[in-house]
């Protein structure tokens, strides 16, 4: 594919999509806009309906409600052939008696293109995933990265308006996973394409999306920049379910600039400049990620309340560059701490009492109790 064709990158657009399998609502009126050219990961646990919302998108399956576009036009009655998408599966669904040549250029077979042009884009999109040298073997001759790359290239042979990749990196080992989330994100940047891709694992779609649509029970829980779904989660589950989060109960108090925190014991505070996505006085969760929090032996009073949360040290985890503190509270709950190792203050150890306080500007999220 050329630079015009990649210019040629469409926007997709879902409004109000739902679908209910019986009984069960599998995708609750999810509304998303894609912009051209970008690539947007469908996150979430298993069951939150990220893979049906991908198969609506492709045309496999008719949803009950809500509308699709892509490039501007509505598809919901156009057959899969016709929406411009093209998916790759979880298991790569390679024709094991054909070569990865002839698996490459099936789809351009059935669409009667001219047996050079055939060659010629074959040719090109082996160059493209980098399987060359390996164009006369089979399927049962390839690695998993290998025949991934083969159904990629299939897919992107035939030219698709629209990328939608399924889960492509489940079977892959993680050494193997890693290098192929880097190979298919070159690929689309190379090529400007569209791309949707479902996947239950945050690291892999923090790494490579532009922007993240994190799912739960069918419902869209927040479409943002990695760096925002991390620093800044719009709802509770976004804060457990993405990265690593301490969520306390406690309460909420004050007003822009002088917001305070006590945990529900009522025996530790902590005092914030700025509180979200609550801000109203009452029953809240607080929640930090571990290197947001930093760990200080002094003890700061203030009419018989701690300035900190009081935890214990339970264990000490060096981790390349990072320590992470094991920690546990007053009721028994743990929380966990990241600084760097060769931050100034002393290294603690196994059964010290400390107080665990927010960093300066750290990202610090309340949410309704």
């Amino acid at each position: 594919m050329n630079r015009t064709e990649a210019r040629s990158a469409v926007a997709v657009r879902l409004d109000g999509v739902t679908h209910r399998y019986g009984d069960s609502l599998a995708v609750d009126g999810v509304d998303l806009e894609i912009a051209p050219g970008e690539l947007v990961a469908l996150l979430g646990p298993s069951g939150c309906g990220k893979t049906t919302l991908l198969r609506i998108v492709a045309g496999l399956i008719a949803q009950t409600g809500g509308s699709v576009r892509v490039g501007g036009e509505p598809v919901d009655r156009l057959p899969p052939n016709e929406r411009g998408a093209g998916i790759v599966f979880q298991n790569y669904a390679l024709f094991p008696h054909m070569t990865v040549r002839e698996n490459v250029g099936y789809g351009l077979r059935a669409r009667r293109v001219a047996r050079d042009e055939i060659a010629r884009r074959v040719d090109e999109m082996l160059e493209l995933v980098r399987m060359s040298a390996f164009a006369t073997r089979y399927p049962r001759e390839l690695s998993g990265g290998q025949q991934q790359r083969v159904a990629l290239a299939r897919t992107l042979a035939v030219r698709p308006r629209l990328l939608l990749l399924d889960e492509p990196f489940a079977a892959l080992d993680k050494n193997l996973r890693l290098d192929m989330q880097i190979e298919i994100r070159r690929i689309q940047r190379e090529l400007g394409i569209t791309t949707l891709i479902v996947t239950h694992d945050q690291e892999e779609a923090m790494s490579m999306a532009d922007r993240i649509a994190v799912m739960n029970a069918g419902v869209l829980e927040q479409f943002d920049a990695p760096e925002t779904l991390y620093d800044r989660p719009a709802t509770l589950f976004v804060a457990g379910f993405v990265g690593t989060a301490n969520l306390i109960k406690g309460r909420l108090a004050g007003a822009p600039g002088s917001f305070v925190f006590t945990d529900e014991p009522g025996t530790s505070r902590i005092e914030i400049p700025r509180a979200g996505p609550c801000s109203r006085s009452g029953p809240v969760v607080f929640a930090a990620r571990p290197e947001h929090l930093d760990l200080t032996q002094d003890l700061v009073r203030d009419n018989g309340r701690t300035e900190g949360i009081p935890v214990r040290v339970e264990m000490v985890l060096p981790l390349g560059p990072s320590l992470v503190y094991e920690l546990s509270r007053r009721d028994g709950s743990g929380m966990k701490v990241v600084v760097p190792r060769g931050h100034d203050g002393p290294r603690l150890q196994v059964g010290d009492q400390v107080f665990a306080r927010v960093r300066p500007g750290a990202p610090i999220s309340f949410f309704s109790a």
